[in-house]
């Protein structure tokens, strides 16, 4: 079972697609949301969820007070399902009070490209990178060097990975923040260069 952990909508269960997604432990998002709340990354912010499977990550920053939300999901199903959680989660909000969340069904490099080709700047302050395990790292990295033009100069970025995988490579432009690890889960983050 998936739940939203707090705000708004804390303690809403979430459907989760059957196959081909792997949701979030309630552990790690936790961990995830005491670091951006930490930061002063929550309330008001701008969030981008790319590989968004159910839509939990980006769910639980809109309950906890993002202002807009994006969800980026290929697969049908899931797109499907995570459209289902939206739902669920905007209607524990009172009329006029919800933030903006969108559902976009396309694969992240895709969306990514499509709104660099838009000319979009500096749009988002956090963005969330849970993709499969199996994703390639050239392709996380030219997800992440795509990314780079859209994120606010204040921004962070999270890549949720395997804790067997390999660290991240950054583009030129993202410098690492921190690292933590939670049993077979690893987070790593990173911000753009102030330089």
């Amino acid at each position: 079972m998936t739940r939203i952990i707090a705000g708004a909508a804390g303690s809403l269960r979430l459907a989760v697609p059957k196959s081909g997604t792997r949701p979030t432990s309630d552990r790690v998002r936790e961990a995830i949301f005491s670091a951006l709340e930490s930061w002063e990354l929550v309330r008001g912010a701008r969030v981008l969820d790319l590989y968004a499977g159910s839509g939990a990550l980006g769910l639980e920053a809109a309950s906890r007070g993002a202002r807009t939300v994006a969800l980026v999901e290929k697969h049908a199903a899931a797109a499907q399902i995570t459209t289902q959680n939206v739902r669920v989660v905007e209607r524990a909000f009172a009329a006029g009070d919800a933030p903006e969340i969108s559902v976009v069904r396309q694969s992240v490099q895709t969306y990514l490209d499509d709104a660099g080709a838009r000319g979009a700047r500096a749009a988002w302050d956090v963005a969330l990178l849970d993709p499969p395990y199996d994703l390639g790292e050239e392709e996380l990295t030219a997800n992440l060097t795509a990314l780079l033009p859209l994120l606010a100069p204040d921004a962070v970025v999270l890549v949720e990975r395997s804790s067997r995988s390999p660290e991240p490579r950054l583009p030129t432009g993202l410098v690492p923040l921190r690292e933590k690890r939670y049993g077979e889960t690893a987070l790593w983050w990173s911000e753009p260069d102030p330089a």
